[in-house]
């Protein structure tokens, strides 16, 4: 039978309220609340922490400290340089100093305005340049380069220079993070986690209690979105916790309220860019150089790999000879920022699409004539060694162009400008190439775990984290077709580090093709098995050709009488093993971070997306009144999922890139600390018309049945919605000196409008 273009399963208990996250478990008897108290200064010497009259509040069993911890004060996950509760200094204000453990939930909260602690100030540093000249960075600094940019210049006939500044996004997911840790049995613990990685959380956990990882098992049933703001900063909540739990003996629960949750969690990483192009004559990019300087925070969380991801991706779709991308991860006072969807990639390409704009701008010509000559082609080889292969970058902006000739909407977008005074529009077109599997090689694996059952029924575990992506639906289509059933005869259990060890985080939108192939795996094993209870009940020879198909055996491409449950049964009663583990390692993929070179990637996903927009010239308000993609979403294994991914991802990247504006004051305090105070796009601020179109394409073979990956890939099409917004002020002031700087709120717009160029 197909699965193809199947609803979400999960789709009517979502909208029916009946899906169940970490807040809605039923809470068990003896349960505590923590609260957590958390620095008010962004970098301080803690003289004193005196928790006497807090201790003795009504209700309060136990406030923790750094003292408190039996194992390792210590969560950072790629460098130990980041505690669990802060002992003599804290690096930034929302930096975790004590827990406090109640009988309620608001005799915790009272608890805390009873703490008193004690600062000697310090120097606080929040610009990324200034950690840098001050020698602050959290890692090495690195550098991917290919062919010899300094004399490739010397012979372009055009070299432009400029900056770019690209701001931080705040995750605001609809669930905020949050876990249950209950204790078992052995000095063990369970933990209910909102994660997108439970193994992170299980490692974390068991560093933090200084036990063996077998004695945390953590389980989790979906996220209320996570868009990479729970694949690590998901463990010190864990954390809380598991160390409550452990240490009294008493399940404990901890949800942040939404202004904690965005006070102390970590953003989207702002960059700080130089960048150089180079092109000849003809318009071809020769060379090109960019330096990021990277806002960490106060400590690595995932900025370093992030940071990885921006030079893997600063070049995005174009074959450009000479290159060279320099990065600088810099420690400042702030929240530790950490993965969001994209990881990097997106501030990488932002300074490419300026470095082009810039040149365009100043040669007079539209900046899509520089981005489709310069577009990558099969046999490019790019600046980290991988050649490319299977490129689509060409065939998307040619299929978009079929139906939006680039001269004939420019054309249009000039004629409107000429009849409009107050009213101007403007366009971009915005390619992209993402390559699909974590940079870190050794992460790319994972297992699944099927059991058949007597009654022919299925149960699915995998590593993989629904989070509203969808992914559930993919590993249930997965199965059903492997064994020719229905989807209700599916069960997908939750996502649990003792049913499924040492799994990946559900991230780098490579969940759907790493469990998917490990999920293929293990109903391989078990339909081989099936295979030969066939032929036999069926007399049929050794080599004879067996399918399941619509829950029926078909023999040598026809239906037989011997039905899925029938063959089940056979199976059962002659012993056969009806459970498998299945193992998925991406082969072919390798990279040596000394000489920044090898094949990182399982694939890469294109497209491209044209972008209009209108912008009201007396308020600098603006709308976006067209966002067009074809979009390279190989075989889909489910359309209408993936349309989904991409018209969220669409709206998100265009969110960063216009009304999502973080902003801290020198003191290292959050402004953008509520809903009032920080905008994310709604039903008025999304494309009027938003239309996806699917390139015609096979596929590629590392992607699970030829589906690519989805989920990162359409954020970075809202790159396109800052340069239309640009065009469109440029039109009706032409020397305006707005710069490239993100996001390109109405503020920046109206500004940009007036100043005096």
């Amino acid at each position: 039978m197909t699965t193809h273009s199947l609803a979400n399963i999960e789709a009517a208990a979502h909208v029916s309220g009946k899906s169940t996250y970490v807040d809605d478990l039923p809470v068990m008897e003896g349960t505590l609340w923590v609260k957590v108290f958390d620095a008010r200064v962004a970098h301080g010497h803690i003289r004193r922490l005196d928790i006497t009259a807090a201790a003795q509040m009504d209700g309060v069993v136990k406030i923790f400290t750094h003292h408190d911890i039996p194992g390792e004060n210590q969560i950072g996950g790629i460098i130990p340089d980041e505690p669990l509760l802060a002992a003599e200094e804290v690096h930034f204000q929302g930096q975790p100093i004590a827990l406090v453990a109640a009988e309620t939930e608001e005799q915790a909260a009272a608890a805390l305005e009873k703490i008193v602690v004690e600062m000697d100030p310090l120097p606080v540093i929040t610009d990324p340049r200034e950690a840098f000249r001050n020698g602050q960075l959290l890692s090495a600094s690195r550098t991917f380069s290919k062919g010899d940019t300094a004399t490739a210049f010397a012979s372009c006939a055009h070299v432009f220079e400029g900056q770019a500044e690209s701001g931080g996004q705040e995750h605001l997911y609809l669930e905020t993070q949050g876990a249950y840790a209950v204790p078992t049995e052995h000095d063990s613990v369970r933990i209910f986690s909102s994660t997108q990685g439970p193994t992170a959380v299980q490692r974390t956990v068991a560093r933090v209690l200084g036990v063996s990882m077998n004695r945390v098992e953590v389980d989790v049933a979906r996220l209320g979105g996570g868009f990479g703001g729970k694949e690590d900063q998901a463990s010190s909540w864990g954390a809380f916790v598991a160390l409550v739990a452990y240490v009294l003996k008493r399940p404990a629960k901890c949800i942040p309220h939404r202004m904690e949750d965005m006070r102390m969690t970590g953003k989207r990483n702002p960059y700080s860019s130089d960048f150089r192009i180079g092109l000849d004559a003809d318009f071809r990019i020769v060379a090109y150089e960019a330096t990021f300087y990277q806002n960490g925070g106060a400590a690595a969380d995932l900025s370093p790999a992030i940071l990885e991801r921006t030079l893997f991706h600063a070049a995005n779709s174009y074959a450009i000879p000479h290159v060279q991308v320099t990065a600088h991860s810099c420690k400042t006072n702030l929240p530790p920022n950490t993965a969001f969807r994209g990881f990097g990639g997106p501030q990488g390409k932002f300074v490419m699409e300026a470095a082009i704009d810039c040149a365009a701008r100043q040669l007079g010509v539209p900046a899509a004539l520089i981005q489709e000559k310069n577009l990558l082609s099969d046999g490019y080889e790019f600046h980290y060694g991988q050649i490319a292969a299977g490129a689509e970058a060409r065939n998307c902006w040619q299929a978009l162009e079929k139906k939006h000739p680039c001269k004939s909407v420019l054309s249009e977008i000039e004629t409107f400008n000429t009849a409009h005074r107050w009213k101007k529009k403007g366009a971009a077109w915005m390619p992209i190439c993402f390559g699909i599997s974590f940079t870190n090689t050794m992460m790319n694996h994972a297992r699944a775990l099927v059991h058949v059952y007597s009654d022919g029924s299925v149960g699915v575990s995998t590593g993989a984290v629904e989070m509203g992506q969808g992914v559930n639906m993919k590993m249930m289509q997965v199965a059903a077709r492997i064994f020719g059933i229905s989807l209700q005869r599916i069960k997908l259990e939750t996502t649990n580090t003792t049913r499924v060890a040492n799994t990946s985080p559900s991230a780098a939108s490579a969940t759907a093709d790493l469990n998917g192939k490990a999920l293929s795996d293990a109903c391989f094993q078990i339909r081989s098995r099936l295979e030969t209870i066939a032929r036999s009940a069926l007399n049929a020879s050794e080599n004879a050709a067996i399918s399941l198909q619509d829950e029926q055996v078909w023999l040598e491409g026809k239906a037989t009488d011997l039905s899925w449950t029938a063959l089940i049964q056979q199976a059962f009663v002659q012993r056969v093993n009806l459970s498998a583990k299945g193992h998925y390692a991406t082969p072919q993929i390798h990279f040596d971070k000394t000489t920044g070179k090898g094949h990182p990637f399982a694939y890469h996903v294109y497209g491209t997306a044209l972008t209009v927009c209108t912008v009201d010239c007396l308020r600098g308000t603006y709308s976006i009144d067209l966002v067009e993609v074809v979009h390279d979403y190989g075989n889909s294994i489910n359309p209408g999922i993936d349309q989904g991914q991409c018209e969220g991802g669409i709206v998100q990247g265009i969110g960063w890139m216009t009304m999502e504006e973080v902003a801290y004051n020198a003191d290292g305090r959050l402004l953008s600390n509520a809903l009032s105070t920080y905008k994310i796009p709604d039903v008025y601020a999304v494309p009027q018309t938003l239309l996806i179109h699917a390139l015609e394409t096979e596929g590629a073979e590392l992607a699970i049945f030829k589906s690519k990956a989805v989920g990162e890939p359409p954020l970075m099409y809202g790159i396109g919605a800052f340069f239309a917004l640009r065009n469109a002020v440029l039109a009706f002031h032409p020397q305006s000196s707005i710069t490239y700087s993100a996001p390109m709120t109405p503020e920046k717009v109206l500004t940009g409008l007036y100043n005096k160029g």
